[in-house]
């Protein structure tokens, strides 16, 4: 599965690797390429053969270092509106909502919608060279894809506040303590560190996995009680193969086989 500026390569044990192609651009995001991320997702959450999803950017720079400036310089207050709509709906809040855990490989230099698209995912790894920051407030913008609401959420209002409104960078170590990423790794061992997590969790039910999703963005949702959703997918497990699997192993001594290679 191969786009202009998107790749989709499938990995041993039901991992699939996404990798955004504009080294040139050091994977800035465009509309066109928001789309192809899109459809890309879109194929992956009916694959079977995929249970967990890495995405990263090419190269050794830059994971995505914003948004490209040069496609929206000129967009009137309409058309911004629509730019942060669009994108929004069929990829930030996608990936957030996407049913396989979705792991960040951030390789570099993550900016604005980079950033943003890190944090859209599910969890992050980055590299020991990562750069993280919003500087859309030197562009005379906000972020526009979610950065507003998921930052504060992530490493807490004050932190949040201070990112966005210096538009500063921080290191990889610093997102680290912050907990915006939860692990640092030489850049050579990022995939290798992501793949090793993601076989972890193909260990386990893939429908618990979905649910878990879920439940736990339930509790950043205004209009869901995040206790009442958790209650109701909790019960919604009895009626699965993969509950009668996993208690069955466990009463039986071994270790329950979910489809896993």
């Amino acid at each position: 599965m191969n786009f202009e500026n998107v790749s989709v390569q499938k990995l041993e044990s039901f991992i699939a690797l996404v990798t955004i192609e504009r080294p040139k651009k050091l994977n800035a995001l465009n509309k066109s390429t928001i789309s192809e991320l899109h459809d890309a997702f879109v194929a992956l959450e009916s694959d079977d053969e995929v249970r967990v999803v890495l995405i990263t950017g090419s190269g050794d720079k830059a994971f995505v270092a914003g948004a490209d400036i040069s496609e929206f310089s000129e967009f009137s207050k309409e058309e911004g509106t629509l730019l942060a709509k669009k994108g929004q709906e069929i990829l930030f809040d996608f990936i957030e909502n996407f049913s396989k855990p979705v792991i960040a490989a951030v390789n570099g230099f993550a900016l604005g919608g980079g950033l943003e698209l890190a944090m859209a995912c599910h969890f992050r790894l980055a590299s020991e060279n990562a750069k993280m920051g919003l500087p859309e407030v030197s562009l005379g913008l906000i972020p526009g894809y979610g950065g507003t609401q998921r930052l504060p959420k992530l490493i807490g209002k004050g932190r949040a506040m201070e990112m966005i409104l210096t538009g500063g960078m921080i290191s990889a170590v610093l997102a680290n303590t912050y907990g915006l990423v939860n692990t640092v790794v030489a850049q050579e061992e990022l995939i290798s560190t992501c793949i090793s997590i993601a076989k972890r969790i193909i260990q386990n039910a893939p429908n618990s996995a979905r649910v878990a999703i879920q439940a736990v963005n339930a509790g950043y949702k205004n209009d869901m009680n995040g206790f009442q959703t958790e209650v109701s997918l909790f019960g919604s497990c009895f009626g699965t193969d993969d509950f009668i699997e996993g208690t069955t192993a466990f009463l039986n001594k071994r270790k329950p086989n979910f489809g896993a290679k």
